[in-house]
Formats: C-alpha cells, sequence, structure tokens
C-alpha cells in the first residue's frame, strides 16, 4: 500500500526514525486540504513509541479540523539530527515521514494527560505546565495520529 524507498542506501533504521521521532521538537502537520490543495503546518508534538500514535494541540475549528472531517488521512514530517561528518560545509541531515491516519480526541480526562505530555518536552517546569493547562486546558484540543507507515532516511546537504 505504501511505496517503498526509491533509494535504500539512503534508509535509516526504523528505530533510528522512532528515535528522530522521540528527541526532535517540531514536525510538519500535512492534510488533503481545500479544494485539493495540501495544507501543511507546522506543530509541536508528542511521540508515543509504546502506542505508536502522535499527539499535537490545537484548535477544535479552522483548516486543519475541516480537512479531517473529509478526509482522516494525513502525512507527518519530522527532520532534524543534522551531523558533519567529513565536509563541514556539507552536513547530513535525517528525516522520517509518518501515514497515518488522525482524530480529535474527545475525552477531555486524556486531553489534559497528553497536554502535559506534550508540555513536558518544551517548558521548564511543572508549574508552568498546571499553570498553562489552569489558564487555557478548557479550550484545548488534542489530536491524536494512529501511524501506519512510517520510514526515515538520511542525506547529505550538497
Amino acid at each position: 500500500m505504501f511505496r517503498p524507498m526509491r533509494r535504500k542506501k539512503k534508509e535509516i533504521s526504523t528505530e533510528a526514525a522512532k528515535q528522530l521521532l522521540l528527541r526532535e521538537r517540531r514536525g510538519v502537520f500535512a492534510v488533503n486540504g481545500d479544494d485539493g490543495y495540501p495544507y501543511a503546518v507546522p506543530v509541536n508534538f508528542y511521540y508515543s513509541e509504546e502506542e505508536g500514535k502522535i499527539y499535537f494541540h490545537g484548535a477544535a475549528v479552522g483548516h486543519k479540523a475541516d480537512a479531517l472531517k473529509k478526509d482522516d488521512r494525513v502525512c507527518f514530517t519530522v527532520y532534524g539530527n543534522e551531523m558533519v561528518k567529513e565536509e563541514p560545509w556539507a552536513p547530513f541531515l535525517q528525516s522520517v515521514v509518518v501515514f497515518g491516519r488522525c482524530r480529535i480526541l474527545e475525552d477531555r480526562n486524556r486531553t489534559i494527560d497528553l497536554v502535559r505530555q506534550i508540555a513536558k518536552k518544551y517548558y521548564p517546569d511543572d508549574a508552568l505546565i498546571e499553570g498553562e493547562i489552569a489558564q487555557s486546558g478548557r479550550a484545548v484540543q488534542v489530536y491524536e495520529i494512529t501511524i501506519e507507515h512510517l520510514s526515515g532516511k538520511e542525506i547529505q546537504e550538497r
């Protein structure tokens, strides 16, 4: 159903791709948007390897939400782990592409628990997290991507 990677030499292991999802702080979420145009936006996210899911927060209304009502198939891309190996002017970079299905979670308790998990990646301490949840927690929605396929690769930027 999903295409195999064309340039197998550049492929990284599934475990390395999952590590990239665990480490990196931002990804690009893409849906089938209005009039057949793709719609992609950067998001902060949390990856649960145990569940095989990616979570991020956002509003329950707007372009993303409207697109998901029509088609829940999504793509999520993360890149990073830049490193210099031989040539300092041409670094290596890893990326992972995820295909899956996305939905907005309805369970408020689960939503708040996941907001905490997401926030732990970005906020320096629990007091700030709890303050933000107290202020905005009622309005926040969590999107859940169930991963159907993922692949990763490493390229050199030259």
